[in-house]
């Protein structure tokens, strides 16, 4: 399942690709192209904003985050999921209320995003 969260954010944060191939006297033959198949490896922090990603996609990427930030041993994360009208607050918040490693959450303070963001306290690891 982490493949398939990588593999979604690769596609998500992949360069756009050109409408046009360059000239080719543009074209720098020394410099190797990016390859737009590649897998981008981002960091897992402490907070995770799902503004980028479809709201189809949300379940499983908070799933996915959730594992991978108890894994590292984050005791608390912050998942930013907008105000609006509050539907991806619902979803996110249903997910964290069901999830066995989420020992609590509630909405962020205001100087963490307020209603347009939650946190979640994660359980222990138990090594």
């Amino acid at each position: 399942m982490l493949r398939a969260l990588f593999e979604h954010l690769a596609r998500l944060f992949a360069p756009a690709k050109p409408k046009e191939p360059p000239a080719p006297e543009e074209a720098d033959d020394e410099a190797p192209l990016p390859d737009p198949d590649a897998i981008a490896v981002l960091p897992i922090e402490d907070a995770i904003d799902l503004h980028g990603f479809s709201p189809r996609d949300i379940p499983s990427v908070v799933e996915e985050y959730l594992h991978e930030a108890h894994a590292r041993g984050f005791p608390e994360v912050r998942l930013i999921h907008g105000r609006g009208k509050g539907v991806q607050r619902r979803v996110v918040q249903s997910i964290l209320a069901r999830h066995p490693l989420v020992a609590s959450f509630r909405d962020a303070p205001a100087t963490r995003g307020g209603w347009g963001a939650t946190i979640a306290r994660l359980r222990l690891n138990r090594s």
